[in-house]
Parts: C-alpha cells; sequence; structure tokens
C-alpha cells in the first residue's frame, strides 16, 4: 500500500510510540497502517467507513483512534515533536463549521461537547496559543458562540516572562492585570472606547500575523478545518496530530 507520511516522520513518532506504556506497538507493520489510516482520514475529511480495506477493520481503527484520543496520545505526540520558542506567544480563535453529524452526543450534547448555534448554524471555536515562531502549543474548544477573552487566562496558564501579542477582541484591564502579575509584557491594542493611557509596541505586534499563518496550514487538514466529531477529545485529537506534522515540517 501507499504511505503518505515520509519516513523521516514516520521515524519520529514511532520512536515516541514505542516509549508509551499500554500501547500496542510490537507490530511495527500493522501500527503504522494504523497510523496512515489515521492521517487520512485527518487529510481528506473521509468517513471511517470508507477507508480502504487495505488499512484494516475501519470500525477497529476508528476506536482505537478515539481510545487514543480519550487518552491524550495525539496531544502527547504533538509535545514530544515541539521544540517551542518561548520569547513570545500569541492568542487568537478560528471559528470552523460543524456537520449536524457531530451534534446529539447526548442529553445536552451541544453544550457539554462545545457546540454552539449561530447564524451560520453549528459552530465550534478553536482557541489557540502558538509560540513566537508561529507554532501551535495549545488548544482549548469552546461552542462557536464563546467570546474570545473567556478562556484566555486558561490559554495563558503558566506562561510567564512573554510578550503576550493578541489583538484588541481580548483586551480588558483584567486580562492585562494578570500577564502583568505573571511577569508578561501584553502587546494587546485598547478597544476603541477605553479612554484611558494604554500603550503598545506596534513594531512587536506585527507579528502577530503568524498565528494567522498557522491558521492557514491547519486548514489544509480537512477533520478540522470541518468538525464531524461529536466528543471534544476526538476532535481536539485531531487538532493535536495536524498541529504535530505542521511542527515536523
Amino acid at each position: 500500500m501507499e504511505y503518505y507520511i515520509s519516513e523521516t516522520n514516520w521515524s519520529t513518532i514511532l520512536t515516541f510510540l514505542t516509549a508509551q506504556k499500554g500501547l500496542h506497538t510490537k507490530d511495527v507493520v500493522k501500527l503504522r497502517r494504523f497510523i496512515e489510516a489515521v492521517f487520512f482520514i485527518l487529510k481528506t475529511g473521509a468517513q471511517w467507513k470508507y477507508l480502504h480495506k487495505d488499512y484494516g477493520n475501519s470500525r477497529a481503527i476508528h476506536k482505537r483512534y478515539k481510545y487514543w484520543a480519550d487518552k491524550g496520545i495525539w496531544n502527547n505526540l504533538m509535545t514530544y515533536v515541539s521544540d517551542i520558542d518561548s520569547q513570545q506567544f500569541m492568542i487568537d480563535s478560528l471559528s470552523v463549521k460543524a456537520h449536524a453529524c457531530a451534534s446529539g452526543y447526548e442529553i445536552n450534547g451541544n453544550e457539554i461537547n462545545a457546540l454552539g448555534r449561530s447564524v451560520g448554524g453549528l459552530t465550534t471555536k478553536i482557541h489557540t496559543l502558538t509560540d513566537a515562531l508561529g507554532n501551535p502549543v495549545r488548544f482549548i474548544i469552546t461552542a462557536g458562540n464563546v467570546h474570545d477573552i473567556v478562556p484566555s487566562q486558561q490559554l495563558l496558564e503558566g506562561i510567564t516572562n512573554a510578550y503576550i501579542l493578541a489583538d484588541k477582541a481580548y483586551f480588558s484591564e483584567e486580562n492585562i492585570k494578570f500577564l502583568e502579575e505573571n511577569k508578561n509584557k501584553p502587546v494587546i491594542p485598547a478597544r476603541e472606547n477605553y479612554t484611558k493611557g494604554h500603550n503598545v509596541d506596534w513594531h512587536i505586534y506585527k507579528e502577530r500575523h503568524l498565528i494567522e499563518n498557522f491558521f492557514s496550514k491547519i486548514k489544509h487538514f480537512r477533520r478540522v478545518f470541518s468538525r464531524f466529531d461529536k466528543t471534544c477529545s476526538a476532535f481536539l485529537g485531531f487538532i493535536a496530530l495536524a498541529s504535530t506534522f505542521i511542527w515536523l515540517r
């Protein structure tokens, strides 16, 4: 069968997986087929049931993917390949449309599983933290109608001694105080109706386009560009795996 993951990237992924406890990694051929199957779904946005039989049983592959997502394996893989430039960080969000099949997981599932209804239908918002080079660090997903500022402090938890770049949607006196208390330097423009003095280093702020570049890259992974997964963990798994391949470029 044809492999889509390069040998160099596969070697890096295999090194991580074989070091994980509780994973069945002895059969390297089957393991690669599984990872290739998940990558195919991630890249094309196809339904699991339409996986080619060369990959194996589609139901078993889907079940294994979800198990790894629930265990945080995909997110840990992203962390493993990361080489974070911590001089500055950027936060922003990306709204993605959710297919109708993503809803109805359980009672009140739309709220529990980060789905919100707006004019365009069901949406999920991917709140993102990137490093100084626009590479992904962490994510929080919420319903699409949740304001950007709501999860921002959680997204920045543990970040210290860095420039924090964000647009004016993230500006509030509370947020600025939170950043400064953690020895960070906020580079966030004030809202137009803010009358007190507030300085912004516009030279540094220009670099905020790097997080927009990241969003452009991750949109090429169709399973992230549109949400089909009912659970947060399954969708976050695809986000983390797409980010892994962005790091590996």
